[in-house]
């Protein structure tokens, strides 16, 4: 992603812009994290991360206030001419006249905010790591069942949307149909959305196209979901061998992170919305330190070595 914008930024964290003459729209956040401009206001610019947006809290402030007016100009204008994103006032702290006048010089974005300095940031640098994850599109179903985010993929016409409906009229929720946007947020964790533009639809061959917020109501739709689980819809073949424990799990990777992943396959009577339901809740079970495959196992080793030892009492 090229990045953020700061207008889209203003507009999602509510803030004001304190000089509405500076073009907001094409100037570009490209680094979730964010500085506070201590020591740059001192004078010391070494290693001075220029694209990061400058947040100034109350610490920031009371430096400034007790500085000359000759003092302020010179450090002004060696801080502004970095050309950073934006700056970001804390606490409705309210800039004096010389740093407006000269951010407006370089054309740099002043804004504010009454949210206090660390809780601002920890909003900030949340938003910035999702709006600048790395993103991918695939196709495929993602649904929030039981608090797990199952992501339904298989080919086009294989039963996905159909699956997704019967789930959500079973009181889970729907994030996305047909295409679903992945992002990485860390090594860990990879949330789904829907593309604005199909946001809570599902297509129904020979229905057409259903709005699942009207029709089933808020309570069914869900903007986000950490993916948790795949599920992999195939045509159902004799030949093919299945995995009919589950002793050992298979993955499947997205931008690099692994994902537990189930082949399930399809044939007529099969009921999708009850595998995915017992799908969700046997991974959350397996999270939580149970292991069912793992559990058989152990009675059957310890039915065998009992049989075992009364075979040599005998």
């Amino acid at each position: 992603m090229d990045g953020v914008s700061v207008k889209k930024i203003v507009e999602k964290m509510k803030l004001k812009v304190l000089n509405p003459e500076v073009d907001i729209k094409d100037r570009k956040v490209t680094t979730a994290e964010v500085n506070r401009p201590a020591l740059q206001l001192t004078g010391y610019f070494d290693y001075f991360e220029k694209s990061r947006i400058e947040i100034i809290g109350m610490v920031e402030y009371t430096y400034i206030q007790k500085l000359s007016q000759e003092g302020k100009s010179d450090v002004y204008d060696k801080f502004f001419s970095h050309n950073i994103p934006c700056v970001i006032f804390s606490r409705d702290l309210q800039p004096d006249e010389e740093f407006m006048r000269i951010a407006t010089k370089y054309d740099t974005p002043i804004l504010s905010t009454d949210y206090g300095t660390s809780a601002f940031m920890a909003e900030l640098i949340y938003y910035l790591g999702q709006a600048l994850a790395p993103c991918i599109s695939i196709h495929g179903v993602l649904v929030d069942v039981y608090g797990e985010g199952l992501l339904i993929t298989g080919e086009s016409g294989i039963g996905k949307s159909e699956a997704a409906l019967e789930l959500i009229r079973r009181g889970h929720r729907l994030v996305s149909d047909d295409v679903v946007e992945i992002r990485r947020i860390n090594e860990h964790t990879l949330v789904g959305t829907a593309p604005d533009i199909t946001r809570y639809f599902i297509e129904m061959r020979g229905v057409g196209i259903i709005d699942v917020k009207t029709l089933f109501g808020v309570e069914c739709v869900k903007e986000k979901q950490n993916i948790d689980l795949v599920i992999k819809l195939e045509d159902w073949k004799k030949e093919n061998e299945y995995d009919r424990l589950g002793m050992e799990e298979e993955f499947t990777e997205y931008l690099g992170n692994k994902v537990v992943c189930h082949s399930i396959p399809i044939r007529p009577g099969r009921n999708l919305a009850v595998i995915c339901e017992t799908a969700a809740v046997n991974h959350r079970q397996k999270k939580m330190g149970y292991n069912a495959a793992q559990e058989l196992y152990r009675r059957v080793q310890a039915n065998l070595q009992k049989s075992s030892g009364d075979e040599e009492e005998e």
